[in-house]
């Protein structure tokens, strides 16, 4: 099967998402020493407006963080989701970001579940998406299309890291049709 193509921009992955952070040096050691993940580039923003720091998430993308010296504090449930899935409410306001989703190897999810636990990060069960009536079972069922552990960062940002467990393919897989904002299902997404 080969990947729908984007035929107006060649857009190759993320360059880098940005997020903001309380603290800077939590945040680096966060990333880097439990996550692993290289620092790649720090800036010093102009006139002591703040730090904008960007750690390398594989595959050429970065996950960046801004640090300002006055930003407002966090607004869980509104801006950020405020609870791990299957520990409360997911919702979480328009143009808020949810969560972060990292790619793992489907073969290393267990493996990362164990790293994640034995370095105090506390996190959900290891999710099988699939096909069932909630979406995730216990075990991995004909259905399952990712395997995904949730956990929150030092400022309560929802991470993921999520293993796809097949191909996706838009012909199968996309069969919603999308809902306005008063909750009225529109014309189904034309599958490439």
């Amino acid at each position: 099967m080969a990947t729908p193509k984007n035929a107006v921009f060649d857009i190759g992955g993320i360059n880098h998402l940005a997020l903001v952070c309380k603290d800077m040096a939590k945040t680096v050691d966060f990333y880097t020493n439990v996550l692993g993940m290289p620092l790649i580039k720090t800036i010093d923003l102009p006139m002591n407006s703040g730090q904008h720091f960007f750690f390398d998430i594989g595959n050429g993308d970065s996950l960046a963080f801004f640090w300002f010296p006055n930003a407002p504090e966090a607004t869980p449930g509104i801006a950020s989701a405020a609870n791990l899935p299957g520990k409360g409410s997911l919702t979480s306001g328009h143009g808020s970001m949810n969560h972060v989703a990292f790619n793992v190897p489907a073969e290393k999810i267990d493996e990362y579940y164990e790293k994640l636990t034995a370095r105090g990060v506390k996190c959900t069960k290891i999710f099988n998406h699939d096909e069932s009536e909630y979406q995730a079972s216990a075990e991995i069922t004909p259905t399952t299309f990712v395997r995904s552990i949730y956990f929150f960062d030092p400022d309560g940002i929802c991470l993921e890291f999520a293993a796809w467990t097949r191909q996706i393919d838009p012909r199968i897989d996309v069969k919603h049709e999308p809902v306005d904002a008063s909750g009225k299902k529109r014309a189904k997404v034309p599958a490439e």
